[in-house]
């Protein structure tokens, strides 16, 4: 697809021969909404990522129909996608989208599968509230410029924890930065948007992400996505706001690699060698990858820092298979939510009396959403089945680590 118009402004990142993943923004944000993501993706995959219209360094003007009020579609802005990657030379790529992006992705999804490898919705929706409510939105910015969006936004795209974060701060100013004619033509692109008719013949692998705490797109908008579109995965974030990527990087990221590492299992494989040090489709590279993010959102970045600083002659091998194979394969498999694998694996150790490590897996297990109350009825269901004393010994190991977690001190165990 050539139009002779300038593209947008963009990023790629990562091996030239990696698969590659198209990350698209939300509206009033830049590039930099994806740092935490690059760091992980760009290991393994080349990542792109780009501007919209009139958003950091896209000047407006790549989209004609911004000029004229209600004249954008969702649509208008695929089409940006589709021209980018036609010149970077992307036959297929992934999408992966946050809010007005997740439009943008599944706009791809419904007019274009036959390029998508998979899509990632994150924190959006297939229909984005009134349209007169978008287009007075959109009046209001081209007439009187951007201030009094962005004096709300920090309330509508985070955490009341989260809005002093410095993070938060840098992407307020990039909202400041932008162009009012471009954010406005997003806004018409915004309330024009229903994919919900086409939503159930999506034929791509199609993974959800929502924040519980997002404002703009609740767990619900998440949740009706999920159920049109066959075999959709949908996950929902705790703590996290309507940019969950930024938010909350791990569970964000855990999510987005396990989702493309099965998307790309499930293609056919290549006809001739892989590409010397290539992160193949379902290499031990992509499974390391994806390994090492769902380590960390379950056991903590502290943790697996000190895991990984530990990490001698001897060990290296082992901790690469335990990251691979436990955590980049069965933890990550969509079959089982985390809350139920926690449980699992709690009654597994006590069975077997590895307390050390059922100390490690109680502070895991609260992280995954697991209440004190509810550990303890594992506990209580593993003495019938594993024996009084195991759970004895497994109550006094857990009280320990229960006391250790609520005070935010540091649980030692080994690594499983």
């Amino acid at each position: 697809m050539t139009t002779g118009r300038p593209l947008v402004h963009h990023r790629v990142d990562g091996p030239a021969h990696g698969t590659p993943v198209v990350l698209v923004n939300s509206i009033g944000t830049s590039l930099r909404l994806w740092e935490a993501q690059v760091a992980v993706l760009a290991r393994t995959h080349r990542v792109i990522r780009f501007d919209l219209p009139g958003h950091g360094g896209t000047p407006a003007s790549v989209l004609p129909s911004a000029a004229e009020p209600g004249a954008t579609t969702m649509a208008d802005l695929a089409a940006l996608v589709l021209e980018l990657a036609d010149h970077l030379g992307l036959d297929r790529f992934h999408v992966v989208g946050d809010s007005i992006g997740g439009g943008i992705g599944q706009q791809l999804a419904l007019d274009h599968p036959e390029r998508l490898l998979s899509l990632t919705a994150i924190c959006t929706s297939s229909h984005f509230g009134d349209p007169a409510g978008w287009a007075e939105r959109a009046a209001g910015v081209r007439a009187e410029g951007l201030g009094a969006v962005a004096d709300a936004q920090l309330d509508r795209w985070f955490t009341a924890p989260f809005q002093q974060d410095p993070r938060a701060a840098a992407l307020l100013a990039d909202l400041r930065a932008a162009d009012p004619a471009g954010y406005a033509a997003c806004c018409d692109a915004l309330g024009a948007f229903d994919s919900r008719p086409g939503l159930p013949k999506v034929a791509v692998p199609t993974l959800v992400i929502a924040g519980r705490e997002d404002r703009p797109t609740p767990p619900a908008h998440a949740r009706e996505i999920a159920d049109l579109v066959p075999d959709a995965a949908l996950v929902e974030v705790p703590r996290a706001g309507h940019l969950a990527p930024v938010e909350q990087p791990a569970a964000v990221n855990a999510a987005l690699l396990a989702h493309l590492a099965a998307a790309e299992a499930a293609l056919p494989a290549p006809s001739g060698p892989a590409p010397s040090g290539a992160g193949a489709v379902g290499s031990d590279e992509a499974r390391h990858a994806a390994g090492m993010a769902v380590r960390r959102a379950v056991l903590g970045d502290a943790h697996v820092d000190r895991a990984t600083a530990a990490i001698t002659p001897l060990t290296a091998e082992f901790q690469d298979f335990i990251t691979r194979y436990a955590w980049g394969e069965i933890w990550t498999r969509p079959g089982l939510d985390r809350r139920t694998r926690s449980c699992i694996t709690l009654t597994a150790l006590v069975a077997h009396g590895h307390l050390e490590e059922l100390a490690m897996h109680v502070r895991a297990a609260r992280r995954n959403g697991l209440t004190a109350e509810e550990i303890g009825e594992v506990l209580l269901q593993s003495a019938v089945y594993c024996g009084v004393p195991a759970a004895n010994s497994a109550f006094k190991a857990a009280q320990r680590a229960l006391d250790a977690y609520e005070a935010g001190d540091r649980v030692e165990g080994s690594e499983g």
